[in-house]
């Protein structure tokens, strides 16, 4: 058995980035989640990488460009306001076909609003990010160990596709303690052609750009695009299912909001409730099949968020009308608690979920 550290969860992102060959961070302090850009602070000149805090979360994302740019991994992380400023910078990525790996660790918004844990950037993270067409691959979290193999798993998805992926977390799991093991399998970058490397007068010049002038050059690019978005779909869905096997009722959580959920559905079984979950890992792409298939035999579903509800949409989309779908939601930094999710479960029982 591997040997496990006590980490924060931000350090386990910090290590794990690290150990999948990653040395450059740019970044910018914010809460709650500058333990990574600590981190990154002190094991950087350590270890022969780079660690710049950037003037700006603007600049921050701008350097992410350029280093991705020349085929270098390379990542950021921010917090709830922090990425809206980068929001710019993302949307370039995706129209220079670049990967990077971001972070957000969320807190309550809009506006400044707190520094309490949310999941009120699911909008933000999962339709987008930014202006114009594009996706982001968006992993959540659900414990410090999660934060450790996402991030790898991350590096390696960003790279395979030529995209951004995102670390959707929430302010618990970037601050949270618990053991962590590091012991596990990364994947180093792969050769990247396309790079700017300088040519040494061996190979035609390589252009990173993101602008185009013609149309239907722009056209023909976004249908390409998106083609490699609908593999992906088909191909890289991630997902947990709890309790499925005989569910009448079902939640749908993401992030602290599933531990929450998984206490209740526990108490609620002792109660002879028959409830499950679906924990979605990737939120895009979203596991649109598995919630339409548990539609099937699931006659009510409950979606748990830390939001005045977002995931709730995709839920709803996935289920097409064959079963209600209901929120159980605390908003701008307040977690569900097991009794208030336990509640929701007994009233839709009451109703017929049972």
């Amino acid at each position: 058995m591997s040997e496990k550290v006590l980490m924060k969860g931000n350090e386990a992102i910090a290590e794990a980035a690290i150990l999948a060959g990653y040395r450059h961070y740019f970044g910018y302090p914010i809460t709650p989640q500058t333990e990574i850009a600590a981190y990154m602070a002190k094991r950087m000149p350590k270890i022969g990488g780079t660690f710049l805090q950037a003037e700006s979360e603007v600049a921050a994302i701008n350097m992410v460009y350029g280093v991705s740019a020349t085929g270098k991994r390379v990542m950021t992380s921010s917090s709830s306001p922090g990425i809206s400023l980068k929001g710019e910078g993302l949307s370039y990525l995706a129209g220079a076909d670049l990967p990077a790996l971001v972070v957000n660790v969320q807190r309550g918004g809009p506006g400044l609003g707190g520094i309490q844990p949310s999941q009120s950037d699911y909008f933000q993270a999962t339709k987008g990010g930014a202006h114009g067409d594009f996706h982001m691959l968006v992993l959540a979290p659900a414990s410090v160990q999660e934060m450790a193999e996402l991030t790898v798993k991350g590096f390696a998805l960003a790279d395979k596709y030529r995209m951004t992926s995102m670390i959707l977390a929430d302010g618990t799991m970037g601050q949270m303690m618990e053991p962590v093991s590091l012991d596990f399998e990364t994947e180093q970058a792969p050769e990247k052609p396309w790079a700017v490397t300088g040519t040494k007068l061996q190979r035609k010049h390589n252009i990173v750009n993101s602008l185009f002038l013609k149309p239907e050059e722009l056209e023909r690019t976004n249908f390409e695009r998106y083609e490699r978005y609908k593999y992906i779909e088909e191909n890289e869905v991630m997902y947990e299912e709890y309790m499925m096997e005989d569910a009448e009722i079902c939640i749908a959580a993401f992030g602290i909001a599933a531990r929450v959920s998984k206490n209740a559905i526990n108490e609620a079984r002792a109660k002879g409730i028959k409830v499950g979950m679906i924990r979605p890992i990737t939120l895009w792409p979203f596991p649109t099949k598995q919630f339409a298939k548990a539609a099937e035999t699931v006659k009510q579903f409950i979606s748990v968020e830390l939001s005045m509800g977002q995931m709730i949409e995709d839920v709803r989309l996935a289920v097409n009308g064959k079963a209600p779908v209901t929120l159980c939601n605390r908003a701008g930094g307040m977690i569900p608690s097991p009794e208030q999710v336990l509640a929701a479960i007994e009233d839709a029982a009451k109703k017929g979920g049972n």
